[in-house]
């Protein structure tokens, strides 16, 4: 009988287990099940159909090495010995897209560097081998695995990491699972907050003033700027706002079709070569 033909419940332990070797995830698993992701991510936790973590040693077997790195596999003994430390987890961009800079992967590296030299544990997970974020030695411990919320939460569940960091890419996988991550789904599930994050500003980081207006609320502050529509009135908006300033078009990535502007002239100039990069979006003039 086909599997979208069973209630979950029908489907016992040996069963889920060649499932998930498969490679069927639990959101597809509940699809077919006519459920919900976390109705089977409790049933399999409850059948101890849980990942372990196997480690790939950078070091070839020549000598120990200190720092693998490892990746899921439904097996029976993991490879992976969480240690007491207090651990911060920090979230990867995932896949490449084109179009992205490398300032996303430079801010992971750092807060690695950073949280290192704070006496944390450091946890990176990422899928994207083509990153300095996944050099084997840039954080303690270093998770190839896909970013999706099974995942991630499988990882947090290995670890119990005091936080997870997941802002430092924009509008890319890891702020998608800020909420699904950071909630518990129930009393008995381990909660781990989001480190620095405005949960409801994921998708927010190219609509001007929009993350800008949560900053009084965390004691912070913004240069001055403005969403400028194109055209003579968006022209006038900008002289308003004050220049110089910094150019952008809303949603680029990588520094693509962003300028100086000094004067009303470059200004009147800028729109409309920032009209062939953003033609949906306002530009947005941060006053320097």
């Amino acid at each position: 009988m086909a599997l979208q033909d069973r209630a979950l419940t029908a489907v016992m332990a040996p069963e889920l287990q060649e499932l998930k070797q498969m490679g069927f995830s639990d959101r597809q698993l509940a699809h077919l099940t006519k459920t919900t992701e976390d109705q089977v991510r409790d049933y399999r936790k409850g059948l101890g159909i849980v990942p372990v973590y196997k480690t790939v040693d950078t070091c070839a077997a020549e000598f120990e090495a200190e720092t693998p790195y490892h990746y899921s596999t439904y097996e029976d003994e993991s490879e992976v010995r969480p240690s007491d430390k207090p651990k911060v987890m920090i979230l990867g961009g995932g896949p490449n897209r084109i179009g992205q800079g490398i300032e996303f992967d430079y801010c992971c590296c750092h807060a690695s560097f950073t949280l290192r030299e704070l006496g944390y544990e450091t946890i990176m997970v990422n899928s994207n081998p083509e990153t300095v974020s996944t050099d084997y030695d840039t954080s303690d411990r270093l998770y190839f695995e896909p970013l999706t919320r099974e995942d991630v939460l499988n990882i947090v569940e290995t670890e119990r990491p005091v936080g997870i960091i997941v802002q430092l890419w924009r509008s890319d996988p890891p702020q998608t699972l800020a909420a699904p991550v950071a909630i518990p789904r129930s009393p008995s599930r381990f909660a781990h907050p989001n480190l620095g994050h405005l949960t409801g500003c994921d998708r927010h980081g190219g609509r001007p003033g929009a993350v800008r207006g949560h900053l009084p609320g965390i004691g912070d502050s913004a240069a001055p700027q403005r969403p400028c529509p194109f055209g003579a009135r968006g022209d006038r908006r900008g002289q308003s706002g004050g220049l110089p300033g910094g150019g952008a078009p809303s949603y680029v990535l990588g520094g693509r079709g962003m300028e100086v502007v000094y004067s009303q002239a470059d200004l009147e100039t800028y729109m409309f070569k920032a009209v062939l990069v953003e033609p949906e979006h306002p530009v947005l003039i941060v006053s320097f």
